[in-house]
């Protein structure tokens, strides 16, 4: 499902313009992003957290050309459903 999908599936169940919904779902995503920029987590009660994950610093190896590189200490952003959102989907998807 992409944004264009979700603004259009929002519009149809609430009767909200296309370019409000469209306007709140990237303010949404500005405000997530803008957060976890400035380290903190975003939580949703029943869906999941947003949150800063810290990546420790590790040594990796460069095969084309033969060399150990160092990786530095680095965070990167992630999800982590809600308990009962993963419930939800390992009862509802089915192979």
């Amino acid at each position: 499902m992409t944004k264009a999908d979700i603004v259009n599936e929002i519009s149809k169940n609430t009767g909200i313009e296309k370019v409000t919904v469209q306007k709140t779902v990237e303010a949404f995503m500005e405000t997530v992003k803008d957060s976890l920029t400035e380290g903190k987590n975003v939580y949703l009660r029943g869906f999941g957290s947003f949150i800063v994950k810290k990546r420790a610093e590790k040594t990796a190896r460069n095969i084309s050309k033969n060399t150990t590189i160092i990786i530095p200490e680095h965070f990167i952003p992630a999800f982590k459903p809600a308990k009962t959102f993963v419930a939800q989907v390992k009862d509802q998807v089915k192979k």
